[in-house]
């Protein structure tokens, strides 16, 4: 394998979104630790493996039907890098990828019975997967899948953690996941502000689309302004005080990226880069504290 090619397959496999769904998978088992709970290491590790094979799975083939709704040469058509130029290499990753799921899910079966809710929240989580990027739902250009998405990644991942290793859900997953879910909403949409002319000329449903960038730009300051209530109030309810210091640290970030957007909206010059940086900055680490809050409480 060249290197272009390594490089091609890294950028496919979306690493930022690995470490996202990695750092909100262990929120959930923190929790768990956090209430005195038993942690079974084996079934840890295990369901991250699930976890990550699943998002893995999901991203190749969203990327896969992305490359089919593109005509033949354009940027888009070879945006996986000139080894890896056929259309059909990310549907082959999706299929290697999914057959070591399927042996993951065979050790995880017989690891002493995973509880069935998890079981349950895993199989949703796999249809989530699945209508983000395959037709004929694709929720990517659904107008609803940075929506879906967000639930997805920052909401129901916690939550199959927390569920495998007690068999149940509780509120403090809820009241941790609830600003994630924000923040990632707001990523999202970030991410598509750059694309949004070309989604606008392809017809792409993405959200900012179908309500229109400024409308757009606000439902992101709004979801940022919403994290920060969701995450006071969850304080209130019972979370641990560490997970606050962490709050005010991200503090500055959010409203830096309040202020770019305001800015843009303006009229003024975006800086892409710097924006879409600062928004996948706040979610990491407000995910980030909540994880270590969890862990030194």
């Amino acid at each position: 394998m060249t290197r272009s090619t390594l490089v091609s397959f890294v950028r496919l496999s979306n690493p930022g979104l690995l470490a996202i769904g990695t750092l909100c998978y262990s929120i959930g088992a923190a929790v768990a630790d956090y209430l005195g709970l038993p942690i079974d290491r084996a079934r840890l590790i295990l369901g991250w493996l699930v976890v990550t094979a699943v998002l893995l799975v999901g991203q190749y083939l969203q990327v896969h039907f992305s490359m089919l709704s593109e005509p033949v040469g354009t940027p888009q058509a070879d945006a996986a890098g000139p080894d890896l130029a056929s259309r059909h290499a990310p549907l082959y990753a999706a299929i290697i990828v999914a057959g070591l799921l399927a042996i993951v899910l065979s050790g995880l079966a017989v690891q002493r019975g995973a509880p069935l809710g998890s079981w349950l929240l895993l199989g949703l989580g796999i249809m989530l997967a699945f209508a983000y990027g395959v037709p004929p739902l694709r929720l990517a250009t659904s107008g609803y899948g940075e929506l879906a998405a967000s639930i997805g990644l920052a909401g129901l991942l916690p939550s199959y953690a927390f569920a495998l290793q007690t068999g149940e859900l509780h509120r403090l997953v809820w009241l941790a996941t609830a600003p994630l879910i924000a923040l990632t909403f707001a990523m999202l949409i970030t991410r598509r502000l750059p694309e949004y002319a070309g989604d606008l000329l392809r017809e792409r449903r993405s959200m900012l689309v179908r309500v229109g960038w400024q409308t757009g730009m606000r439902l992101h300051d709004a979801a940022v302004l919403a994290a920060a209530v969701l995450l006071t109030a969850a304080l209130a309810g019972g979370l641990p005080s560490r997970i606050g210091i962490g709050g005010l640290i991200v503090l500055p970030l959010a409203a830096a990226q309040v202020w770019q957007m305001q800015r843009i909206r303006q009229g003024y010059s975006p800086h892409w880069r710097s924006l879409v940086s600062i928004a996948t900055a706040l979610l990491a680490l407000t995910a980030y504290f909540i994880l270590t809050g969890f862990l030194l409480s």
